[in-house]
């Protein structure tokens, strides 16, 4: 999965999340899905152990396939598609549609 990585500001293009946004915290890349901030939450019900005292409700994020996520552009601020270019010196940068480089730094 070259086209994302962690910490990238991603939307959600289709699902029970659609047209929310948010960063990606992790990358299951043997399963192709992605886990984003804030997104795709399910409760859990636990019930108490020595490790958790209390048990009760716990909600977490649940990780979403990666086909229904894109990037964001951030000079458009729309989902975008991305490609590789390589650069005079040899390095590598994804960029998006209209040419703005895509990532956390």
């Amino acid at each position: 999965m070259k086209r994302l990585k962690v910490g990238d500001l991603v939307q959600v293009i289709s699902g029970k999340e659609q047209g929310k946004q948010g960063r990606i915290t992790k990358i299951l890349a043997d399963e192709e899905r992605v886990v984003v901030e804030g997104l795709n939450t399910v409760t859990r019900h636990q019930r108490p152990t020595p490790r958790n005292q209390e048990g009760g409700k716990i909600t977490k994020e649940a990780p979403i396939h990666a086909s229904n996520v894109m990037p964001v552009d951030p000079a458009t601020g729309k989902p975008t598609r991305v490609k590789v270019r390589v650069g005079e010196d040899g390095k590598k940068t994804r960029v998006g549609k209209s040419g703005s480089a895509i990532g956390v730094g």
